[in-house]
């Protein structure tokens, strides 16, 4: 093995392979991952989305918007995710007004400071959101720059966040619970194992009998900047026990974390 940098990383030409990463359950009474698929309704994803870990952990940062794509890409990064209480939903009819530029007027047009709001004389537009109840997941996370992963391990440690973290949602506010920093270690890779985390891309090796719940998914895992904004460049399918109960799958690559098994991606 090539001479470590620091503890947790390997200097070499092969990929990146993470040895330590930071574990914290964030959990909330309410969350919406959007669904990127239209609908009247508004789904949401049972597993919150890799994207959405990695804004949630680049607001614990304080990484603007668009600015933490390349920290949490796919060669630099490791993350598993692994729901800790089951999966519930409920839909909830939510109140809106439009924020179209048409249905927005100024405030203190004359003054220097100008403020475009909503019409609240106009018409109330209603959305059904489907929203998970009391979600909590687990998330391992290692990042190949030292200085990120130190930084985000010294606040996390802390219990402090520099902005606001929040489950899909700005008013969906979450709560962290830090964990501490583990060794990672090679799991199984032949035959079944039990697996805790949902499992990235493999739906056909789970193995299922009749008392087995089991639910699949498919999600933006990264995302780079563009001209537009941002846009999706990978998408993972997820498998996953709705009652955050370990999956049965075969010949799968995992890692060992703090004596739970996961996958990575």
């Amino acid at each position: 093995m090539a001479q470590k940098s620091l503890e947790g990383w390997t200097n070499s030409e092969s990929p990146w392979v993470p040895e330590r990463c930071l574990s914290v359950t964030v959990r909330g009474p309410w969350g919406h991952f959007r669904r990127v698929e239209g609908n009247v309704v508004k789904q949401t994803y049972r597993i919150i989305p890799r994207t959405t870990v990695a804004g949630l952990l680049a607001a614990v940062l304080g990484i603007e918007r668009d600015g933490y794509y390349e920290l949490f890409g796919p060669e630099q990064s490791a993350i598993a995710i692994e729901p800790v209480d089951d999966l519930r939903t409920v839909n909830m009819p939510v109140n809106a007004l439009s924020t179209a530029d048409e249905n927005l007027q100024s405030l203190n047009a004359r003054g220097k400071v100008s403020v475009k709001l909503p019409d609240p004389t106009d018409l109330r537009q209603q959305h059904n959101y489907e929203v998970l109840v009391d979600p909590a997941y687990r998330i391992d996370v290692a990042l190949g720059d030292e200085k990120r992963y130190r930084e985000l391990r010294e606040t996390l440690e802390a219990g402090k966040s520099h902005y606001v973290p929040s489950l899909g949602l700005s008013e969906y506010l979450a709560e962290l619970e830090f964990h501490g920093e583990f060794t990672i270690e090679d799991g199984a890779t032949d035959g079944v194992v039990a697996v805790d985390s949902a499992v990235p891309d493999a739906v056909d090796d789970v193995v299922l009998d009749r008392k087995t719940r089991c639910g699949i998914e498919e999600s933006p895992a990264f995302m780079t900047v563009d001209a537009g904004g941002r846009t999706t460049t990978a998408f993972t399918e997820y498998v996953y026990n709705p009652a955050a109960e370990p999956l049965e799958v075969r010949d799968v690559d995992t890692s060992v974390t703090d004596g739970r098994t996961v996958v990575f991606v």
